[in-house]
């Protein structure tokens, strides 16, 4: 990944080297107060357009209105979703007619654009605003669980709205998208737990346990398989980004007390038939509909083979036109969508930002242990994206704009100082213990810095 000249990324595109403007307070209240809000409603999308869609816009206005700065950093990620979209547009055109096409496009350019948002956001006083949206999507995750369970046990009238298929989906359309949301903040909260005191671990095990059920009654093979491959790679990038040996075993001892806990709880949910019945048709690998010609994974190679022969795409929304059912594999889908412009660019922004994000978690900056949970967050997410569709998930792109700004924020605040943005990866850098030992690179905006927390 190529970054412009170290002179031009000192600053906001021109004003090279000029340091991030001082706002007043009310002005700093409306920014982060937005950002909290983003999240903090982020989980509520039964109706479309959601209160999301409205609060990022207004967000985005405050940011702009009192200043937003563009960074060299930035411009391959805009040039990447540009692209991106550029591929939809074309692919478009032949089925704009047909229903819900046109819409689907633009929303997927409105959600390219939180990416871009987010991105933009973090670049400047990157951890405190890290940690505001963290606190609004712990608040967002903790409400919807609450939610999965209560409707789940029937124990609030009106509970069929919030059950597909036997399943928990909570404010969500669909619990596979429900599970999903639920990785992120689970991991900020296990790493409350691991680095903070004793007197959190009460209030921490309570909110990890109730994502934990809201996760687990989503009964989403792909949210399971996400968040236990994501927390054992941030346990991993944790160990590994530390030099303190009495740190190391308590990551180590943390990891076997969390794994006994969690398996204790699954095991008390079991308990109740209607949980053990239904978990046990979803735990198995294969289901019925992913197997044969043209089950999920047929149709994985049948649709690969059909990118030869349309170099446009087939459209938006086109691909059960052709197989019973849509690609769920969000690569196919980018290629089926949008052509081989919108495919080959939706795969480069994705291996890119793997890339940078890999980068970055070893840098030492006051967010380490955010970006290090973010980024593993992200692995799984790209992983799960290869068995669903994931273009329309709105966390996705809040996470992949998190990667971003972290990134772009290392390199600025690397330069003013004259480090590098990362160690080697074989380098031992230090721990990012809970809270955060302040780093010798100060963040590009205010550096105070405190753990993700659930109140605004």
């Amino acid at each position: 990944m190529a970054f412009a000249s170290p002179a031009a990324e000192l600053g906001p595109l021109g004003t090279a080297g000029a340091p991030p403007r001082v706002a007043s307070p009310l002005i700093d209240r409306l920014r982060v107060g937005s950002l909290w809000l983003v999240t903090a409603i982020s989980g509520f999308v039964l109706i479309e357009p959601a209160p999301y869609e409205f609060m990022i816009m207004l967000s985005a206005l405050v940011f702009v209105a009192t200043g937003l700065g563009l960074r060299p950093g930035h411009l391959p990620l805009l040039l990447m979703l540009i692209l991106y979209n550029i591929g939809f547009a074309s692919s478009l055109v032949p089925v704009i007619e047909l229903d819900n096409t046109a819409r689907w496009t633009a929303v997927s350019c409105f959600l390219s654009l939180t990416t871009l948002f987010f991105a933009l956001a973090l670049a400047e006083d990157t951890a405190r605003r890290a940690d505001i949206l963290l606190r609004g999507y712990i608040v967002a995750a903790v409400l919807t669980s609450i939610i999965a369970v209560v409707t789940y046990f029937k124990l609030v009238p009106g509970w069929q709205m919030f059950i597909v298929a036997l399943r928990a989906s909570s404010t969500f359309k669909d619990p596979n998208v429900f599970g999903p949301f639920l990785v992120l903040p689970g991991l900020i909260v296990l790493q409350r737990l691991m680095f903070g005191g004793l007197r959190g671990m009460l209030f921490n095990g309570a909110i990890a346990l109730l994502i934990a059920a809201g996760l687990f009654l989503s009964f989403s093979r792909g949210a399971w398989g996400h968040f236990a491959a994501s927390a054992a790679i941030m346990l991993f990038l944790t160990y590994v980004t530390t030099r303190s040996p009495r740190e190391r075993l308590r990551i180590i001892v943390f990891a076997v007390l969390a794994g006994v806990a969690i398996a204790g709880f699954i095991v008390a949910l079991l308990s109740l038939d209607a949980v053990a019945s239904l978990f046990k048709e979803r735990a198995s690998l294969v289901q019925n509909y992913d197997a044969g010609h043209l089950g999920r994974f047929g149709r994985h190679i049948l649709g690969g083979l059909m990118i030869f022969d349309h170099p446009l795409g087939v459209g938006p929304l086109q691909f059960n036109k052709y197989f019973p059912e849509d690609p769920h594999n969000s690569f196919l889908d980018a290629f089926m969508a949008g052509g081989w412009l919108g495919g080959f660019t939706f795969l480069a922004l994705v291996l890119v930002t793997l890339v940078i994000g890999f980068r970055h978690v070893f840098a030492r900056t006051p967010w380490q242990a955010t970006a290090i949970a973010t980024y593993a967050a992200f692995v799984g997410e790209v992983g799960e994206s290869y068995i669903i569709d994931v273009q329309h998930w709105r966390h996705y792109y809040l996470i992949m704009g998190m990667i971003w700004g972290f990134a772009v924020a290392g390199r600025v605040a690397s330069l003013r100082v004259g480090r590098p943005v990362a160690e080697p990866a074989t380098a031992a850098v230090s721990a990012p213990s809970w809270p955060l030992r302040r780093a010798a690179v100060a963040s590009a905006g205010p550096a105070h810095y405190s753990p993700p927390h659930v109140g605004a």
